[in-house]
């Protein structure tokens, strides 16, 4: 009979959780991604604008800072948003890491059992072929004792000739 593992059910659910998180890191590094990409392009955008009021009419100097610094605040707004996004993927990390370590714990159970099963297969097979071997010694005891007894009787019958 082979082997079969009793928790089987428990470990392909926390297996498929595993699985469900780990999908929740990949999306939580994509936000951390998207919101740097922002950062960068917002920070290309201050630099385009820089240069450009360089070359720009006086007149215009107070619309450009006002708007470098609305961009300064939008990067502020950025930035504050990266560390709440790294912050939300560590802590999606960790339930990863918990959720792995749950699969490993069953997948150590499993292999244990196992090999248990194993060693029990092993050990009725061994006990098996004692038996079956227990059974040819004494029958061939047997007639071993039937063949000396028969010859007892030739000799004595010989003996009586």
């Amino acid at each position: 009979m082979p082997f079969r593992y009793r928790l089987r059910k428990i470990l392909e659910i926390r297996i498929r959780k595993k699985e469900e998180q780990l999908q929740v890191v990949i999306k939580a590094q994509e936000e951390v991604d998207r919101i740097e990409l922002l950062i960068l392009k917002n920070l290309d955008q201050i630099k385009n604008l820089s240069e450009q009021m360089k070359s720009a009419d006086p007149m215009m100097y107070d619309n450009y800072d006002k708007y470098i610094k609305h961009l300064w605040e939008e990067d502020e707004k950025l930035k504050q948003l990266k560390k709440e996004a790294i912050d939300n993927l560590n802590k999606e990390k960790e339930i990863l890491k918990i959720k792995e370590q749950e699969v490993n714990v069953l997948e150590k159970h499993k292999e244990r059992q196992k090999e248990e099963y194993i060693k029990e297969q092993k050990a009725k097979e061994l006990k098996e072929l004692n038996e079956i071997g227990s059974q040819k010694f004494f029958q061939k005891q047997i007639l071993n004792k039937e063949e000396q007894e028969l010859l007892e009787k030739l000799e004595l019958e010989n003996e009586h000739y």
